[in-house]
């Protein structure tokens, strides 16, 4: 009953948006495109075109230091072969999502939540290639989307939403418990009603749903375990929105490392602390990512 409280304070608060972001359409067309089974960059590249904002995005992405061309790639088309046909989708939804809350100012500032967002899903990436999940991609997709019940927020509620950032500012609470204290429910109820909205996959809908409780995943608790651990790693790498310097981690002792554990192959030998210095590597390059996303603002 208090799941379904939550829940259905979420979709009112939905409901009660008129002015709801969305997917741009151009990017809804190139996911399309890209099911198509003999689909060709060219086509890609002159579908993306119609958007100039998105190309530039994607040129701007593209020749940041985390992904390192040997030279500067000045052409969509440059790019689009860079990338592969694999890459591409994971770009047009990163784009995607940028583009849905462009020019709005909220209580979490943007690059907060940006490098947030990328964080976690450059860092699930990581996590899901060393343990042997299937799909990497769907791993980086699933935590740069995990948070959109926060943007929605931060932008939509901000009076409310800004006494919960001050409450995890001044004690050691969780951002959910004290969501649920002040707003009657959190961002994981309101990403999940914003996430069907968007017509998003069962998998990703799972991920914004329960990326704090892994546990309650069905569909594909593995992936949001992965999330689940992205997301704690960069909120103790202090890559979120402040007032979490009281959290700790320990990769080996969460619950989500076991249930990747359980369903996965075992993992006994692989060195955790290793691992955690590795993704410290990635920190920095995050940072300078979403910098040069945002340098024209």
């Amino acid at each position: 009953m208090e799941q379904l409280s939550k829940m259905e304070k979420a979709a009112a608060l939905i409901r009660g948006m008129t002015d709801l972001p969305t997917i741009p359409a151009v990017a809804t067309q190139v996911l399309s495109l890209l099911d198509q089974p003999d689909v060709e960059i060219d086509q890609v590249a002159e579908l993306l075109l119609t958007d100039q904002v998105m190309a530039a995005r994607v040129l701007k992405m593209v020749n940041s230091p985390l992904y390192r061309p040997a030279t500067v790639i000045t052409s969509l088309k440059g790019a689009l072969v860079y990338l592969g046909l694999r890459h591409i989708r994971e770009f047009i939804l990163t784009c995607s999502f940028i583009q849905s809350f462009e020019g709005k100012e909220g209580v979490l500032g943007v690059k907060p939540f940006w490098e947030h967002s990328f964080g976690v899903g450059i860092v699930a990436r990581l996590i899901a290639a060393k343990v042997g999940y299937h799909d990497t991609e769907k791993a980086y997709i699933g935590g740069l989307i995990h948070d959109i019940g926060e943007v929605f927020l931060s932008y939509y509620l901000k009076d409310k939403f800004q006494k919960v950032v001050d409450a995890i500012r001044e004690s050691p609470v969780q951002l959910v418990e004290a969501e649920e204290r002040i707003l009657g429910t959190t961002h994981c109820e309101v990403g999940l009603c914003l996430a069907r909205e968007w017509h998003f996959p069962d998998d990703y809908c799972e991920i914004v749903a329960c990326h704090h409780a892994p546990r309650e995943a069905t569909n594909a608790p593995r992936l949001v375990a992965i999330v689940n651990l992205a997301d704690l790693f960069c909120t103790v790498r202090n890559l979120d929105y402040g007032g979490k310097e009281w959290t700790s981690f320990s990769l080996a002792d969460e619950p989500a490392w076991a249930m990747i554990q359980e369903q996965g192959k075992k993992l006994a030998e692989f060195d955790v602390e290793r691992f955690c210095y590795e993704l410290d590597d990635q920190v920095e390059e995050i940072r300078e990512l979403v910098t040069n996303i945002f340098k024209d603002r």
